[in-house]
């Protein structure tokens, strides 16, 4: 069936009026968004993103420029509707949500924040697991649920957590066998003695354990915000959505996801290359090429919605552009 649709939408491509291929990879993407919907008419109306908040424990060895309470204020200025992830979707028309999945301290307790606290931040994976092997599935549940809920033709993710970046340069590290090296970036701006100490950490807790498989590697590692986001991928893909994927941090989720339910890459697509350091060996682990290159470094799922115009534009083409042989142009010969 995957088959006989992927040559039906390539045929239906191949019809509209210009030359074959003349669209690049906005070709490809609108073959990619059928064969999600399963329709050679698929509809890309409606998008929306989800942003999880953590904290994490490591965020104590000092790997991080901002210390933790930012999280909790950044989760008050998204309700706010103050953050760049609020501006751009408010341009884009996208729909925005913000989960508490486990930022430290109480519950907010306020309105227009979804409550799915794991725990009050995860412990440091420096001595031990990050989350217990329950709290992991937990979260994976939990996000499966918020992926699957919704009546949306796309879905981002974006994340706030201070020192996400250190456990998503572990878990990549565990997952792929890349260095650390190479994994581990500046984050929120580390100059060069806090990412030398940084990698540092990283390679004391990496040394805690051997080879893992994917969940093991995501509750050892991972933050609540991350795994969420997993299951959330996870469930969207299940629901016949288009998952948009943003930076370094969505992109380390993107691969546990994948890992956990390989069915979840066909549902994905890559909306841009971060600055940040590790994001390209992920990319490369997940065989993805990204729509955009823009110099972003910020997460929160903004690269993401910058790509959904021309995830909506392919779908477009594909349904709304003419063929030859409906607009009387003569095709190639």
């Amino acid at each position: 069936m995957t088959e006989t649709l992927a040559t039906e939408l390539q045929r239906r491509i191949d019809l509209k009026t210009k030359p074959p291929g003349s669209l690049g990879r906005i070709e490809a993407l609108a073959c990619q968004i059928g064969l999600v919907q399963g329709t050679t008419m698929p509809r890309m109306d409606r998008c929306q993103l989800t942003i999880f908040a953590a904290d994490h424990g490591i965020a104590a060895e000092g790997v991080s420029l901002f210390p933790q309470e930012v999280t909790r204020q950044m989760v008050l200025n998204f309700l706010a509707g103050g953050a760049a992830a609020n501006v751009f979707a408010r341009s884009v028309g996208a729909d925005l949500r913000v989960v508490d999945a486990g930022v430290m301290g109480e519950p907010f307790g306020v309105e227009g924040l979804i409550e799915r606290r794991i725990g009050a931040g995860t412990a440091s994976f420096l001595t031990g697991p990050a989350m217990s092997a329950e709290q992991c599935a937990a979260a994976l549940e939990a996000g499966r649920a918020l992926g699957a809920d919704g009546d949306w033709d796309a879905v981002a993710y974006g994340e706030m957590g201070i020192a996400n970046t250190a456990a998503a340069a572990a878990l990549g590290h565990k997952l792929t066998g890349v260095g650390l090296d190479v994994l581990t970036g500046r984050g929120t701006g580390l100059d060069d003695p806090g990412l030398a100490q940084k990698r540092a950490v990283l390679e004391r807790a990496a040394a805690r354990t051997g080879a893992l498989a994917p969940q093991e590697a995501l509750a050892e590692y991972g933050g609540f915000e991350i795994a969420m986001m997993a299951g959330a991928m996870i469930g969207a893909a299940e629901a016949g959505r288009v998952v948009i994927v943003d930076g370094f941090i969505a992109t380390s989720a993107a691969l546990a996801a994948v890992r956990i339910a390989p069915a979840t890459r066909a549902a994905m697509v890559f909306a841009h290359r971060s600055e940040e350091q590790g994001h390209g060996a992920l990319l490369d682990a997940l065989d993805a090429a990204p729509l955009l290159s823009l110099n972003l470094r910020l997460g929160e799922g903004t690269g993401a919605l910058l790509a959904w115009p021309l995830i909506k534009a392919a779908a477009a083409m594909l349904t709304e552009m003419a063929s030859f042989a409906d607009a009387g142009v003569t095709g190639p010969a």
